[in-house]
């Protein structure tokens, strides 16, 4: 539900580039990999190697002391890129290990590595002194398909249940399919639910019940796990309404989603999202991001069972009375498949794509800003395709990424992946990176459609 996306970061000059994937995990520690144990790659014994060698050595010790980064990179390349910036990369590829050596040369290596759960491809070269003068990481993309039929054969080797949409916007809010696999099935959404928050939040802004600049309280009883910051910050601290929307969407916040929840209601966000068109009697209860790790984490499974045994009502109850008083402290994460048919948030690709639709006929450019500080590192051209938003949602057994993108003469298309294993959890690393080649081929053969 929630974890993989962290904004792009450049790091200027003999560039460092930094993308993190998040996307939203429902559990509290990092889904373990399940991939069969590999020999690393042989890295050479050139001046590029031996950089990459340390380099690798340095992301599992970081902070590096200054004076070890004056051995290893340039002077120019210090100059534009300083030891704290340098360590701060080091920390978010802290533990990367190399996957693939792509090419080798003297002074140039390129290499795909893996990190925090997803693969990013790394270049570095290295200057007549054997000095890093150049290093780039960025996310790995698997080859986009070059047809729909090669997207569809990918997709069904993706996941044993998969959903996809690839449709256009049409200017009355309609989504107007080109291509689909099981549209109309519902599928968790991991954290993909939070469009529909924002679309409450919107509303009721738009209502004059409130501002994007009131505060919110962050109270211990409204905290969160996973993903996000704002349950770090001191108990009682304030937010604002835009603050906690941004980090909600941008890197899939928890704390920031329940506080934006409880400000506007849970019964508000139902309305909308059977206003939009997701009307699965599932998602009612809407469950908070905190009574989502309770049922699921704690005491596991007494609490969901007693939860999915009683009738609507009887679960409203049951989460004020009961589910409300869990402590953080006894929900333990879960790194399999649980409860993805029962206690999880519903949609499929087709009402994804409505709620997309839905938001970018929103009058209020807030909306679009949240939207668009993170693309997942689908990093579409620019030129092409000047605004770009993004949600995914992730736990255990679900991997979800949607996108809507507009072209530069103002069509707008989405293109949502939903994929589900329900009983192995997968390698988060390699499945975001094929969903994300699926992606960028699908924009690419939509528009040409």
């Amino acid at each position: 539900m929630i974890t993989s996306s962290k904004p792009v970061r450049f790091l200027a000059a003999a560039a460092v580039a930094v993308t993190m994937t998040a996307v939203c995990v429902g559990q509290t520690a990092p889904v373990q990999a399940t991939t069969a144990v590999v020999a690393a790659p042989e890295i050479p014994d050139t001046p590029a190697g031996r950089q990459l060698r340390w380099l690798l050595d340095a992301a599992t010790r970081p902070p590096i002391p200054e004076s070890e980064l004056k051995e290893h990179f340039a002077a120019a390349f210090l100059q534009s890129v300083p030891a704290d910036q340098l360590n701060r990369t080091l920390t978010a590829f802290k533990g990367m290990r190399l996957q693939e050596l792509t090419r080798s040369e003297s002074t140039l290596l390129t290499a795909t590595v893996e990190a925090a759960g997803a693969l990013f491809d790394l270049s570095l070269s290295t200057d007549g002194a054997g000095l890093l003068n150049g290093l780039l990481l960025r996310q790995h993309i698997a080859p986009a398909p070059k047809d729909w039929a090669e997207l569809d054969h990918r997709l069904s080797r993706l996941a044993p249940q998969a959903g996809f949409i690839a449709a256009e916007v049409a200017k009355d809010g309609t989504c107007r399919p080109v291509h689909t696999v099981a549209p109309d099935a519902a599928r968790p959404l991991g954290s993909m639910f939070k469009l529909y928050v924002l679309g409450t939040v919107a509303e009721r802004v738009a209502s004059g019940a409130f501002g994007w600049d009131t505060q919110l309280t962050i109270t211990p009883e409204l905290k969160s796990l996973g993903s996000g910051e704002l349950q770090n910050r001191p108990d009682n601290s304030k937010v604002s309404v835009l603050e906690a929307a941004k980090l909600m969407i941008s890197i899939s916040d928890n704390t920031a989603t329940d506080l934006l929840i409880h400000k506007v209601g849970r019964k508000n966000v139902e309305r909308t999202a059977r206003a939009w068109g997701a009307r699965d009697k599932r998602d009612t209860p809407f469950l908070t991001t905190r009574e989502m790790f309770v049922l699921k984490g704690a005491d596991y499974p007494r609490h969901a069972k007693k939860y999915l045994s009683l009738g609507t009502a009887g679960r409203r109850t049951y989460l004020d009375r009961v589910v409300a008083k869990v402590p953080l402290s006894r929900i333990a994460a879960w790194t399999a498949p649980r409860e993805l048919d029962t206690i999880e948030w519903y949609a499929s690709p087709a009402q994804v794509c409505q709620a997309f639709a839905r938001l970018s006929k929103l009058t209020d450019k807030r909306v679009g800003e949240a939207l668009s500080i993170n693309d997942a590192g689908l990093a579409l051209d620019k030129a092409q395709w000047p605004s770009v938003w993004f949600k995914g949602g992730s736990e255990p057994g679900v991997s979800d990424l949607g996108h809507l993108a507009r072209t530069a003469d103002g069509r707008s298309f989405v293109v949502t992946t939903l994929a589900v294993n329900p009983t192995t959890s997968f390698n988060d690393g390699r499945t975001i990176s094929e969903q994300l080649g699926l992606t960028r081929g699908a924009f690419t053969l939509v528009k040409g459609s």
